[in-house]
Parts: structure tokens; C-alpha cells; sequence
């Protein structure tokens, strides 16, 4: 590849990525919300729950870490769960039942009432991040999308939908990335020491 060619490439990449982040200040109160009930479910003694497949997947365990661990600033750890990193659970589910059902059954076995979900899917139809949606409604749970394209059947279904207006999926991913980690700095505030 020429020079003049790739970087006329890397630079229409770039520009693409900042429009679709810069577009996700239409999603400001959705953005606030989740960070209003992440918050108030923390400081209830409950947890959060993410998952995902593929790079979401990595996003959810990303998320997590954050959590758990800091984000910028001094505080507690905060209880947080990817159901992403067990492979004896994913393995075992996946075989003895069906892969659409990885995350609705470890949400049936973890998820509390008050507990927050949140549901990844740069395509909004994962089939097996929708059961987990739908199996969290029926434990209690406020759940949250992040999702990609027009939300897909997930967006209808939670009681917060994030839906970057992309069908690309890595510049779905970089606008969620940007979107969490505004949620992991705002969250960790309230429990700044």
C-alpha cells in the first residue's frame, strides 16, 4: 500500500471515530441515569453485572477492573461481576445446554433485586446477552444497554438503552469505551475517601 493511501486511510478511520464519540452527546441523559443507578446500587450494598461476547466481552471485564480495582482516584473496591472470565462455567453451559444461555443462567444463580446488569452487544440481537437481559428483569434488576447499529431487540427491552447510531463495530466499541469510562469516573466519585 502507498504511503499517501494509508495515511488518507488512518485518517478517514480517525475522523470516523471521533464523529460517532462526539454523536454520543445524544445519549447525555441515558449516560446520566446509568451513572444515578450504578451509584445508588453501590451504595445499597448491591452489585453490578456485565457481559458481552467477543470484544464485548473484554469490555465487560474492562469495566469491571475499574470497578474493582480504581479508575483515577482513591476509594473502596466496588462489587462488580463479568460473567465472561469463568470458562468452566461458559464451557459447561454452553455444552450442556446451549450457548444463548451462558448469561441468563449465571444471572438466574447471581443477580439480586436492586443488583444493576449491564448488557453489551454492538448489534443489539446477541441472542444470549438478551436472555441475560430478560432473566435480570425477572430477578429485580435494572438493566442497562450498551449497544450498537439502531439497539436491536435488546434496546426495547432495557430500562436503559445507550445505542451508538453506527454499524461499524469498532467505532461502536470506541464510542462505548468513551461511554463507560465517563461512567467509571462519575460512579467512582461518590465513593471518593
Amino acid at each position: 500500500m502507498k504511503k499517501e493511501v494509508l495515511r488518507k486511510s488512518i485518517e478517514k478511520s480517525i475522523l470516523e471515530s471521533t464523529r460517532i464519540i462526539k454523536d454520543s452527546r445524544n445519549f447525555i441523559q441515558e449516560i446520566e441515569e446509568s451513572i444515578s443507578v450504578i451509584s445508588k446500587c453501590l451504595k445499597n450494598n448491591k452489585k453490578v453485572l456485565i457481559f458481552g461476547n467477543g470484544g464485548s466481552a473484554a469490555d465487560a471485564q474492562h469495566i469491571v477492573a475499574e470497578f474493582i480495582g480504581r479508575f483515577q482516584l482513591e476509594r473502596k473496591s466496588l462489587p462488580a461481576i463479568a460473567l465472561t472470565t469463568n470458562s468452566s462455567i461458559l464451557t459447561a453451559l454452553a455444552n450442556d445446554y446451549s450457548f444463548e444461555t451462558i448469561f441468563s443462567r449465571q444471572c438466574e444463580g447471581l443477580v439480586e433485586k436492586g443488583d444493576v446488569v449491564i448488557g453489551i452487544s454492538t448489534s443489539g440481537n446477541s441472542k444470549n446477552v438478551k436472555k441475560g437481559i430478560v432473566t435480570s428483569k425477572k430477578m429485580g434488576a435494572i438493566t442497562i444497554g450498551l449497544l450498537g447499529t439502531k439497539g436491536g431487540s435488546i434496546g426495547k427491552i432495557c430500562d436503559i438503552s445507550i445505542i451508538i447510531n453506527s454499524s461499524s463495530t469498532p467505532r461502536i466499541q470506541e464510542a462505548h469505551r468513551t461511554i463507560y469510562h465517563i461512567i467509571c469516573e462519575e460512579v467512582e466519585k461518590e465513593f471518593k475517601e
